[in-house]
């Protein structure tokens, strides 16, 4: 039976999909017992990793499968489009749900909740053939998933990270997101990211607090204190030698659409669960992505001319790991491993914060 209250359960489940620093651009509009409207937004004005909202738009995604996922545990299809009209920045999709008494419950279903980024070092343990050949059917035949499982492949991914924090910790227009995204002082957080989940120990965690008050503090610890070896040390490169492998998800087809977007956040998020399924923990780790994004689209990440000389030179030396040619698109890269289950984690806002009327 479909009912406002089944569409509210589908939709509290749903609303553990992934987004960039638990930004959540969706809310949700139960228009009728068998149309869910997503109305989606993006962070491209004033978040410099929102790349003309891709990576929002594969949030999107995520949110979508999810929600189909969730529905197939009440025997309810979905189907989605994108409503026309909308300007691309605030895309409505339009879900239609039917019921489906034959319909199987997604296997991925009972990880929704359970799935979280693990930023801390995971063991090295390499990934078994069942693990390795199910993460790379995951995705679906319209994507591929490249693997770097070796010491030295993992060495030379550490090192593309140790490059690439560099930029992310001296580009002035990052520090803004740096300092909004992360809730000081606590365990969880519904709309952040809570301190304790950063990866980060207790004293650097301190001293990252009181520097990020200001440009300012930040500039002058990086100039003459080597502010950002810490930080990169703990956050870049021992996570990027602690896993059992890197995957990059790339579609066969360069992506040219919103939708296409889309079904990269649908792929990204049956990786991340089947990942979950499997007993790995997972860490995105897309700045490379995107500031590859930038500089194959003539685009300064900055307006500081040495910064943008470095992401270009981040893209080349990214395309030489994977043995890539710059027209070749990415579309997500990650960490996996076994671990520990992280004791902190990012929330969501509840579903009554999520939900508008119309």
């Amino acid at each position: 039976m479909m009912n406002r209250d089944t569409l509210i359960q589908i939709l509290d489940l749903a609303r553990w999909a992934p987004s960039g620093d638990n930004t959540q651009p969706w809310r949700f509009e139960i228009v009728s017992d068998n149309h869910i409207a997503i109305h989606g937004f993006d962070t491209r004005d004033h978040v410099i990793y929102d790349f003309e909202g891709h990576p929002s738009q594969m949030a999107h995604g995520a949110l979508l499968e999810t929600l189909r996922i969730a529905a197939s545990g009440f025997q309810i299809s979905t189907e989605w489009q994108v409503r026309q009209g909308c300007p691309e920045n605030a895309p409505v999709y339009d879900v239609l749900l039917t019921l489906t008494p034959d319909l199987v419950t997604d296997p991925l279903q009972p990880y929704i909740e359970k799935r979280v980024v693990q930023r801390r070092p995971m063991r090295t343990t390499p990934l078994s053939k069942l693990q390795h050949d199910s993460l790379a059917n995951a995705v679906g035949s319209n994507y591929l998933v490249q693997f770097f499982e070796t010491p030295r492949d993992r060495l030379r991914v550490a090192g593309l990270l140790w490059d690439n924090a560099y930029i992310r910790l001296t580009c002035p227009e990052a520090f803004p997101v740096h300092r909004d995204i992360i809730e000081w002082g606590v365990r969880f957080s519904d709309d952040r990211l809570p301190e304790q989940a950063i990866g980060v120990d207790p004293l650097t965690a301190k001293l990252m607090k009181w520097v990020m008050r200001s440009w300012e503090r930040v500039d002058f610890f990086n100039r003459y204190l080597m502010g950002t070896i810490a930080p990169r040390i703990q956050l870049d490169f021992v996570p990027a030698m602690a896993c059992a492998a890197h995957l990059l998800l790339k579609p066969k087809k360069a992506p040219e659409s919103l939708r296409d977007y889309v079904e990269a956040g649908i792929a990204m998020q049956r990786l991340w669960l089947t990942a979950t399924a499997l007993g790995l923990h997972l860490q995105p780790e897309m700045t490379p992505v995107i500031f590859r994004w930038y500089a194959r689209a003539n685009r300064g990440v900055s307006a500081t001319s040495g910064i943008n000389q470095k992401v270009e030179l981040l893209a080349a030396d990214f395309e030489v790991l994977v043995k890539a040619s710059k027209d070749q698109d990415f579309s997500f890269f990650c960490r996996v491993g076994k671990s520990m289950p992280p004791k902190s984690r990012s929330l969501r806002k509840s579903l009554n914060q999520l939900l508008v009327e119309k």
